[in-house]
């Protein structure tokens, strides 16, 4: 153990002093560390020199640098071209190797770049696979996790920057021991810099307000009352307190831009990527589809009594409860199998029909409208469709949704009953032929074997494009799913 540490410290030396470089390191080889090798394995290593220029370490154990342990084998590389090995079994020092970088994840190949927003500044402690920023997508929001715990030493990227994947965006001190001073000094600069140019500002706008045109005339002075002035007793007086005061104030611009306070200022928020691709997207379908829209109605009783009488035990065996999504999308999965050309879509100069099929599903994410695909739908029942669709909508409240989860689909529901939709439009998901519209239940006057009854009715509205659909095919694949719902028995006995 002696001899490691004289050979350690003999090569420190050697290290530090260019002049004594080649006697320090002869002196320090010259210990017998490992007397059990052959005599010419020791002469291999004790009659290396070290070139007076700059070195370079190279470690190799795994490709990787480890904290405080032993490398394998440890190699300096000199200007003149020759490597030689100092010694085995040499310790590295921690300072060196305490800090480690974050990349962004790789994207999907439909993605290219994405924006970056940092959760974490710098000086912040994390832990392991924690999210220190977010990268927004055209589709999705990807979280971007730290390989390791520590403190945040330094931002590589700006936020707001769009970055790509697998580039570098920090570095994390694994050590926790606090900020790189460099990293600390660039934003106590960066810090004191935005302040001044705030107290700058703030003593230009009072200088302003204070400061007026110079008076060009003599103020006249008042006439001295000829008689007595009339007297008010101070509790005739109101006072309006300070804080009610600047309560009542109104606020000099930029506030809340989701609130409407009478100021009559505005405020411009640059839209999210995901909002321009929704854009984006609505247009191209617009310009693209010959757009046409049919409606019926479905009358609702059947399904309701259906929900109220197996609404306990559907609870109990599966742990979830039972909804109308689930009846609507098994109802159109089998009108889709019945029709196979609303499944179809068109590609160039050809129709392409498929023998599967996946139901995208319009759910209302905080950030925009999002379509997870629910895929093979005509092989699943109402417990598997009403489990995928609360999954997709748990992860598009926490926008864990994958770009995956929203590829492909061959057919569209959007549900704009849940906020009290009466009637509408849908606008087609491009490259989808069709798009069926729900809209919420109301109860209704309907004649019933010539009797008016009042009966809980939807309307819903198929848009589809008359480029592939004639509107015999779109009224009879509406009518279709229209008999699944009513009378979901038609479907078990595949009328």
């Amino acid at each position: 153990m002696s001899h490691i540490v004289s050979l350690r410290s003999a090569s420190l030396r050697a290290l530090r002093s260019n002049s004594t470089a080649a006697a320090a390191v002869v002196a320090g080889t010259k210990c017998t560390a490992y007397p059990h090798r052959s005599s010419l394995y020791q002469q291999q290593y004790s009659s290396s020199t070290l070139s007076s220029a700059s070195t370079r370490f190279v470690s190799t154990e795994n490709n990787k640098f480890t904290n405080r342990r032993l490398s394998d084998q440890t190699l300096i590389d000199s200007s003149n071209g020759g490597v030689y090995a100092l010694t085995r079994r040499l310790h590295t020092s921690p300072i060196l190797f305490d800090s480690v970088t974050v990349s962004t994840p790789s994207f999907p190949e439909s993605v290219k770049d994405g924006t970056i927003r940092f959760l974490k500044k710098v000086g912040d402690k994390i832990s392991a696979d924690e999210t220190i920023a977010e990268i927004e997508t055209d589709k999705t929001n990807l979280s971007v996790n730290s390989p390791q715990g520590g403190v945040i030493e330094e931002l590589l990227v700006a936020d707001g920057d769009n970055v790509t994947s697998g580039a570098v965006v920090a570095k994390v001190n694994t050590a926790g021991g606090g900020v790189h001073p460099q990293s600390a000094k660039k934003e106590r600069a960066a810090s004191e810099k935005a302040d001044a140019e705030k107290a700058k500002e703030e003593s230009s706008k009072k200088s302003s307000d204070t400061s007026g045109a110079a008076p060009t005339k003599t103020p006249s002075v008042p006439s001295t009352p000829k008689g007595p002035q009339r007297e008010t007793s101070t509790s005739q007086i109101s006072v309006t307190p300070a804080k009610q005061q600047q309560q009542q104030a109104p606020s000099s611009g930029g506030g809340d831009p989701n609130k409407i306070s009478g100021t009559r200022s505005e405020t411009r928020v640059k839209m999210t990527r995901m909002r321009l691709r929704i854009a984006e997207r609505l247009k191209e379908a617009q310009n693209t589809c010959a757009m046409l829209t049919t409606f019926n109605e479905i009358d609702m009783s059947n399904i309701v009594e259906f929900r109220k009488k197996y609404a306990d035990q559907f609870l109990k065996r599966h742990n979830m409860k039972l909804g109308f999504m689930s009846a609507f999308v098994k109802a159109s999965a089998c009108a889709l199998v019945d029709n196979p050309i609303v499944n179809a879509v068109i590609d160039g100069n050809e129709i392409v029909y498929r023998d599967y099929v996946d139901i995208s599903v319009a759910v209302a994410a905080p950030k925009g409208l999002v379509v997870p695909v629910i895929r093979n739908v005509e092989r699943m029942n109402y417990a598997e469709i009403e489990r995928t669709i609360g999954e997709y909508g748990e992860k598009a409240k926490k926008g864990s949704l994958a770009i995956e989860d929203m590829d492909g689909g061959t057919f569209t529901i959007s549900n704009g009953g849940v906020f009290g939709s009466l009637f509408g439009t849908p606008i087609i998901n491009p490259p989808q032929s069709a798009i069926l519209g729900m809209h919420g239940i109301f109860d209704r006057p309907v004649a019933i074997n010539g009797k008016v009854e009042i009966r809980p009715m939807m309307f819903v509205a198929l848009t589809y494009d008359h480029r592939i659909l004639d509107g015999r095919d779109a009224v009879l694949f509406l009518r279709k799913i229209k008999q699944y719902v009513e009378d979901s028995r038609s479907i078990f006995l595949e009328l």
